[in-house]
């Protein structure tokens, strides 16, 4: 220990460090872990001591998939709202998802006025992923040497007309552009065909809206991504799996070296359709919640390591777009402040430990963007906590959540696990339900 530059120690009779939870005491020194240390150590003359007793002292964790969709679209929601809500459930560190907002992430102009928007404003620090779009190949190195951590793209229709998909010779052509400077292209893997020829029923049936999205689209897209990642030797993200069918194709193209990974999210690990009430467009995504089996498979691939992480895909709207027709709603669950406690919840069903929790929701995450200050309580990295009571149940309130719109589709639902406090490089963010004023930054890729 550094002795005399230590300001603060934290202590925890349960530090969740990459080699297992143990009792330690975290020392800090000018906002970056200094030394984590066996839990009677000695507190240096003029450090402040936070003993959190018996609650877990976890690292920060890291959502790499949210959609803040400001400027432009800020009744939906908005870097003060998302990231606060971010704070409040444990997350210290957001990459912002390069669309939905307007502009969109597709020029180091819009992002320059993305990022003037989101540094007063942002909790916990935030970094922002670039957009790949037909029009704009001629525009993806200068974004990625102006610090965005990779390049989204849709293989079908994403939404809203400014972020169009790329078809297969687009996406090779973008694929190539990008692996070319070495960088990384996370894709919404959904193929248009089998969406165009699955049966498209509007009305309130979920039943009606889950036919419309078929397995088949996900698991044709993959193969097609797999393919073209072999072929160039690129680096690919499949965003959101959803469909359990695709986990053998996947896990085959690791073993041979593809250089693909996989993240899926909470609701698809915690929701299943046949607890989907019908007309209640809360539940709706794309691709979408499917059936309690595919939801057991997935579970076994996050185990086994063919998915890498879970990120919650936060893409909200104001409420009056969930209306209770499946196909005109929109889709996307928000879910910021209850990722933790979702997975945690049913983590523990199945005989997880909060050390694999860690692992899925911080450090791959914190892995896969190339956040090597993030993701880890061990000496050098930044001092970002989150600290739980893990075993404190409690009943989801919509009027409790502080992303903009009170939607969610875990509301009324039980859930283990209370963020006690959350700490962003040694300082204290929020705590008991509620957050202080923002102290964020803005993240840019490094390496």
């Amino acid at each position: 220990m550094s002795g005399a530059d230590v300001n603060l120690v934290l202590r925890s009779t349960r530090v969740v460090t990459p080699d297992g939870t143990r009792p330690a005491a975290v020392a800090v020194a000018d906002g970056r872990i200094d030394a984590v240390l066996p839990y009677g150590a000695g507190v240096p003359a003029g450090a402040r001591l936070e003993d959190f007793g018996d609650d877990v002292l976890l690292p920060g964790f890291v959502d790499t998939h949210v959609h803040v969709n400001d400027p432009g679209r800020t009744e939906w929601e908005g870097f003060h709202t998302a990231t606060r809500a971010a704070a409040a459930g444990g997350i210290t560190t957001l990459l912002d998802m390069p669309l939905n907002s307007l502009p969109p992430t597709t020029t180091v102009g819009h992002l320059r006025t993305k990022q003037r928007v989101a540094a007063p404003k942002a909790h916990i620090d935030t970094g922002f992923w670039g957009g790949a779009i037909p029009s704009n190949v001629k525009d993806l190195r200068p974004l990625y040497e102006a610090g965005v951590f990779g390049f989204k793209c849709f293989l079908s229709p994403s939404g809203v007309e400014e972020f169009p998909e790329l078809d297969q010779e687009q996406l090779a052509r973008s694929m190539a552009e990008i692996a070319g400077f070495g960088g990384l292209l996370i894709v919404h893997a959904e193929d248009p065909r089998h969406l165009a020829s699955a049966p498209q029923r509007g009305g309130p049936a979920y039943a009606d809206f889950l036919a419309s999205r078929p397995r088949d689209a996900e698991n044709t897209a993959i193969e097609g991504l797999i393919a073209h990642a072999r072929r160039l030797n690129a680096r690919v993200h499949v965003l959101h799996l959803s469909s359990s069918d695709a986990l053998p194709m996947i896990a085959a193209a690791k073993r041979e070296g593809v250089r693909i990974t996989v993240e899926s999210c909470p609701h698809f690990l915690t929701l299943t359709a046949e607890e989907v009430p019908d007309g209640a467009t809360e539940f709706k995504c794309c691709p979408p919640i499917r059936e309690s089996a595919n939801q057991d498979a997935l579970w076994e691939g996050l185990a086994d390591g063919t998915i890498d992480c879970v990120v919650s895909d936060h893409s909200p709207c104001t409420t009056d777009l969930k209306t209770p027709d499946f196909a005109s709603a929109w889709g996307g669950i928000s879910s910021l402040q209850l990722g933790l406690p979702a997975i945690w919840t049913e983590a523990r069903k199945r005989g997880h430990s909060l050390d694999d929790v860690a692992r899925w929701m911080s450090a791959a995450p914190a892995a896969l963007a190339g956040l090597d200050r993030k993701g880890a309580i061990e000496a050098g990295r930044d001092a970002d906590f989150a600290v739980l009571a893990p075993d404190t149940a409690f009943t989801v309130d919509p009027a409790g959540l502080f992303h903009r719109n009170q939607v969610t589709a875990y509301a009324g639902r039980t859930l283990y696990g209370v963020v006690r406090s959350t700490w962003l490089r040694g300082e204290r963010i929020a705590a008991d339900g509620t957050v202080g004023a923002p102290t964020g930054r803005l993240l840019a890729r490094d390496r």
